[in-house]
């Protein structure tokens, strides 16, 4: 039996992390979890609402994180360098739990359920960016506009991350950030060069 609350939690997760893996989400159940863990189905209970969450804990300390990080970006940057900066930050943490980073993305992308609920974090999350954004003087509308953006462009770069894990998460962020600015220049890149041999 483990020791502690915080050793309970990870082999709860550890556990859950298998049995979504093994059968599937849908196929398991929460005391499934709690006997893979070595727990009762009361301590499972105690420690997660639902065996949704278990995929999702940790949730507020991302948000406290990045809102954080958005609050301590030096002054005179541009939204979306600030919200670069919080998801480097991010980003370590996601590096720091590969082992449980990668098969959670995996899951959620292949689970209906847990895609509704990661699109509910998601829209929590990016509110809470675009507040931190209104704190440093963005305009409310480019605060929305650019924490949204700024999330989609993480996901991506994490979804990149995931199938490319020879680089870096931060070398992907930079390339998605790099990419979102050229989608945003006056001419388009390619066009740019085409204009440019002619």
């Amino acid at each position: 039996m483990p020791r502690s609350g915080a050793e309970a939690r990870r082999r709860l997760q550890r556990a859950a992390l298998e049995l979504y893996q093994e059968r599937g989400f849908d196929q398991t159940t929460a005391a499934e979890i709690a006997a893979r863990a070595g727990v009762n189905e009361r301590t499972f209970f105690r420690h997660f609402p639902d065996k949704r969450e278990v995929l999702f804990d940790g949730e507020a300390d991302l948000r406290a994180a990045l809102t954080q990080e958005v609050a301590d970006a030096p002054e005179g940057l541009r939204p979306l360098d600030a919200l670069l900066c919080a998801f480097r930050k991010a980003g370590r943490i996601l590096e720091d739990n590969r082992p449980f980073s990668e098969p959670r993305l995996k899951i959620i992308a292949v689970t209906p359920a847990l895609r509704e609920r990661d699109l509910a974090k998601a829209a929590s999350l990016t509110e809470a960016l675009a507040e931190a954004l209104r704190q440093r003087g963005v305009p409310d509308r480019l605060a929305g506009l650019a924490a949204h953006t700024g999330w989609a462009t993480f996901h991506q770069a994490a979804q990149a991350w995931i199938d490319d894990p020879s680089q870096s998460l931060d070398t992907h962020l930079t390339r998605a950030f790099d990419d979102l600015r050229a989608l945003s220049a006056t001419v388009p890149p390619a066009q740019e060069q085409a204009e440019n041999r002619s």
